[in-house]
């Protein structure tokens, strides 16, 4: 059994109502459901939020509601905490583990079903990947680039430059230090294993485990700030959506 469990609450600080923001017509958490929906593998679709709105419109796309406890659902609570009290929920009603999961955001709309297929073949073939995850390279975001504010207000490497190299063959080209990925929240699919050994995981996001493959796209991100939402609706018209369709073909406008 594959099923894909969704996180999306109520409260956003940053954008509030993010995940339900009109985008080419559709709320923002339709986008990661599109995908689940029609993907070749998924077999049921799990959505764990606070807010009523998100759970009718999962109802809508066939999504089973797990109602977040609400100390999950503050500010400060993690989504590594989020997803394992849905993998347990899921677990439970299943009566048995599921063979992987796609783990999605209701604000990370940069997903495509053929992805998370892809995701899936890689993680039979190989039974010692832990985790199949959507990568985007965003070089102009290297860390050698990041900046902090010291003591005195001024800008200082955020990372000492030796920890590249020598800092003398070190320059300002964004590709000179190869293409640096960053995991983009789209999709994490990974096996039950990790979620049953969630701490010995990889930081920031624990849930991946260890050995992690990058399912390659270019742009993808979850939504944060409003002005975020031009680059999403630029990928999706990219990828075959508009607001009068979508790349899966008739029935799946919505």
């Amino acid at each position: 059994m594959i099923c894909a469990l969704m996180l999306g609450r109520k409260g956003s600080v940053g954008f509030p109502g993010k995940n339900l923001y009109p985008v080419l017509g559709r709320p923002l958490m339709v986008y990661p459901l599109l995908g689940a929906k029609h993907s070749k593998f998924v077999d049921k679709i799990y959505i764990s939020t606070d807010d009523e709105q998100i759970m009718e419109i999962g109802r809508q796309h066939g999504a089973e509601i797990i109602v977040r406890p609400p100390e999950l659902a503050s500010k400060t609570a993690l989504g590594e905490h989020a997803y394992l009290h849905g993998y347990k929920v899921i677990s439970e009603k299943l009566k048995e583990k599921p063979e992987l999961l796609a783990l999605l955001h209701c604000n990370g709309a940069t997903l495509l079903a053929s992805t998370i297929d892809r995701g899936v073949e890689v993680l039979r073939q190989n039974p010692a990947i832990d985790s199949a995850v959507t990568a985007s390279a965003y070089n102009m975001w290297s860390p050698m680039r990041a900046r902090r504010e010291d003591s005195e207000g001024l800008l200082k490497p955020f990372v000492p430059f030796e920890t590249f190299g020598d800092p003398k063959e070190i320059n300002c080209d964004r590709d000179s230090m190869g293409d640096v990925w960053f995991a983009d929240m789209a999709l994490s699919l990974v096996r039950s294993r990790c979620m049953d050994h969630m701490d010995d995981g990889l930081l920031p996001q624990k849930w991946m485990g260890k050995k992690i493959y990058p399912l390659k796209q270019w742009g993808g991100l979850d939504v944060d700030f409003e002005w975020q939402i031009p680059q999403v609706e630029f990928w999706l018209r990219k990828n075959g959506f508009s607001k009068s369709k979508t790349p899966y073909g008739a029935g799946s406008i919505k």
